[in-house]
Formats: C-alpha cells, sequence, structure tokens
C-alpha cells in the first residue's frame, strides 16, 4: 500500500509518496507556483509536480491526502483562497480525481492544512490532546481531542487564526476587526514593526534586530505573541489540551519567537486553572505534509478509520 501527500501552499506544493513496507525513503518534491492569476495553469504545474513524483516512484497508489489553505464547502469546491483568488469555485476534488484516475475517488481525502499540521504534531509528540498555532503568511491552527482532528474534516476547519482576540483590531482578510491573523501573521508583524520605526522593514532586517535588542522590534513581536497566547488561552480553558504547538516557517525564522509565547501564556494563566506547556513544532515545516499522509492512510491520530 503506497500513500501520496500534498501539502498545497500559496506559494509552493510540497509532495511526498511513501509505501507501508516498502524499502528505502519515501520520495518527496516541492515546486513553486506559477504567477497567480491562471487556475488551468496551476492544475496543470499540479499534475506534472505528481507525475514527476510517481515516474520515480513506480507504482499504484492507494490514497491521497491533500492539505489545502482555502476554504472547501462539502463537495470539494474551493469557496474563498485569498491567496489564488483564482481558485474560487473550483471544483477540487473532481479535478484531483481527474488528475489521478487509478486512485479511487474515496480514497481522495482532503482537509484544512492546519488541521493536518496539528495531527502530525500530536502523532510526532506522542499526545492525544494538543493546540497547534502556524504563524506564516496567515495564522492557521489545529485542534486534536482525545486523538481526534477537532471539528473534523466531514465537519469543517477549527479556523484559530480567525478567533477573536482584539475587538477593536484591525481588519482582518477575513472581514472581521481584531483575528489573531490580523495581529500575528507574518505581514501583520512586519507592519506593526515598520510602523513602530519609522520605516519599512524588510524579513531580512527583524531577526537581527531583535538579536540586538532594538524595542521596536522587541515590541512588534511582543504584540504577536500576546495574540496568539490569547488564543492559547482561551482554547485551554475550554479543552485542556496537553501541548500548545507554535509552527510555521514565519515563526521558525524569528529568533525566540516561541519562547516569548510561552512567556505570555504563562502570564495570562491565572490560579487553579489549565496549565499547557508550549513548545515548538517537532515537524517544522513538514507538519501539513506529514498530517496529509497520515490523512491518506485513514488516521485521524490515534488509529485509523475503519
Amino acid at each position: 500500500m503506497r500513500y501520496l501527500g500534498i501539502d498545497v501552499g500559496g506559494t509552493k506544493v510540497a509532495l511526498r509518496l511513501e509505501g507501508a513496507g516498502e524499502q528505502g525513503e519515501p520520495e518527496e518534491a516541492v515546486f513553486r507556483w506559477p504567477a497567480p492569476g491562471d487556475t488551468a495553469r496551476d492544475l496543470a504545474a499540479l499534475a506534472a509536480g505528481i507525475a514527476g513524483l510517481r515516474e520515480r516512484r513506480p507504482g499504484p497508489v492507494t490514497a491521497v491526502g491533500v492539505a489545502m489553505p482555502a476554504t472547501l464547502d462539502g463537495t470539494g469546491r474551493v469557496v474563498t483562497w485569498p491567496n489564488r483568488p483564482s481558485w474560487e469555485g473550483l471544483a477540487l476534488r473532481a479535478e484531483l480525481c481527474a488528475l489521478l484516475p487509478d486512485v479511487p475517488a474515496p480514497g481522495i481525502r482532503t482537509a484544512d492544512d492546519g488541521d493536518l499540521a496539528a495531527l502530525a504534531e500530536a502523532e510526532a509528540a506522542g499526545v492525544r490532546n494538543l493546540v497547534y498555532l502556524g504563524v506564516g503568511t496567515g495564522v492557521g491552527g489545529g485542534l486534536v481531542l482525545d486523538g481526534r482532528l477537532c471539528p473534523g474534516p466531514e465537519r469543517g476547519s477549527c479556523e484559530v487564526g480567525h478567533l477573536v482576540v482584539d475587538r477593536a483590531g484591525r481588519r482582518c482578510d477575513c472581514g472581521r476587526r481584531g483575528c489573531v491573523q490580523s495581529v500575528a501573521s507574518g505581514p501583520a508583524i512586519l507592519r506593526r514593526a515598520a510602523e513602530l520605526r519609522g520605516g519599512d522593514v524588510p524579513f531580512a532586517e527583524l531577526g537581527p534586530a531583535l538579536e540586538a535588542g532594538e524595542e521596536w522590534a522587541l515590541e512588534a513581536v511582543r504584540e504577536s505573541a500576546s495574540a496568539l497566547a490569547s488564543a492559547v488561552i482561551g482554547l485551554s480553558e475550554l479543552t485542556h489540551p496537553e501541548l500548545a504547538v507554535i509552527g510555521g516557517g514565519f515563526a521558525a525564522a524569528i529568533p525566540g519567537f516561541v519562547p516569548a509565547v510561552a512567556r505570555q501564556v504563562e502570564r495570562l494563566e491565572r490560579p487553579g486553572g489549565p496549565r499547557v506547556p508550549v513548545a515548538e513544532a517537532r515537524l517544522g515545516g513538514l507538519s501539513s505534509l506529514y498530517g496529509a499522509v497520515l490523512l491518506a492512510r485513514g488516521i485521524r491520530s490515534g488509529g485509523a478509520d475503519r
């Protein structure tokens, strides 16, 4: 049995093909999307990426798991995807079936990338109750309770990034004000840093400024860490997780980012309330990809669906 995981991102796509009992390492590949605006060209690039991977590891594929940043409806149609708006209305599940005609349709599964990252991180940490927040271009996340995704792909994704933490805050991409994403995403941090500094702050300058103790950089990150901590605390009061994990490319690239969130979480904990340790993602930038493979295997963390 062989499983294909596909992690669809806003700028690139990662693929992983692995088999139960197969000799050799799993096969992986990454490709960048063409410039946004042409869905047909995107699908052609996806088809070429999958075909290239399968050529290097020939043989039948049992099932496919796809991690998506877009919002899908119950039929697998894209409702919204701000990074690639041309995909809105795309019948993604039907397109995937066309790209993979040898895989039975029930074996092609899609789920939110933040949910699948949570699934993979719970598996890697060996826990059954976990909160995950991924900080990148946006803020994604997921929740694993008793070894399973909550609420689960059949009911929708766990949109941690759209928890409201500041009712008077900036407008989020979703249209509301004060979502975690509007405060704690990579672009939000850079925007705040530029305002505090009084000039543009390229991403490459933020890390060195933090290490040098520049107050504008420290404050920009502190506000983001506080918003993420508020989300962690709110979810902890409801679900009592064993672990909160902070992942995503932006978080991984900023020195001291996860410890800053941990300090804010500790500051917000109440006497007698749940205490949750905060840790960096064990799988780094591969969390969603590994989660997509778990989805292909039919695993919801802690067991396979029968």
